[in-house]
């Protein structure tokens, strides 16, 4: 898999109509993961978006997700930037030319979903999500 780079949208409680719409608009597969699928079933917040992902035809790679339960929704500031891929020692290599001057505000380690992935807001407040992808057996 080569790395690719694409938007990341956080959403108040509508990730899963706003992804449904642009699937509308631009065609393509939509997978979906809820808070409650990685945690309490039952918990205030889960059937809200964890994680969402278009990709199209066309090549177009789209992400979202809701605002976790807990965290607070602020607009404006609303979109992140995610690299992605298998390549670990170069994901790794921007991981750590980001964070430089930047803030780490999640940690590049292995997450419950078996990829690492990490979050950091770059020297210029520029959000940044890195996910290396599980080496499959």
């Amino acid at each position: 898999m080569v790395s690719r780079l694409n938007p990341y949208i956080s959403f108040q409680d509508t990730a899963r109509a706003a992804l449904e719409f642009y699937r509308e608009v631009l065609g393509g597969t939509l997978v979906l993961s809820t808070f409650g699928e990685f945690g309490d079933k039952d918990a205030p917040g889960a059937d809200l978006v964890m994680h969402g992902m278009l990709e199209t035809a066309a090549g177009f790679t789209l992400m979202a997700a809701d605002t976790p339960p807990g965290m607070e929704y602020r607009p404006g500031s609303s979109i992140s930037v995610s690299l992605s891929g298998d390549d670990a020692k170069e994901l790794r290599v921007y991981w750590e030319g980001l964070a430089t001057g930047g803030t780490v505000t999640v940690p590049l380690e292995k997450q419950m979903w078996g990829d690492e992935f990490g979050m950091l807001v770059d020297k210029f407040g520029i959000g940044w999500m890195v996910n290396i992808t599980a080496s499959q057996p």
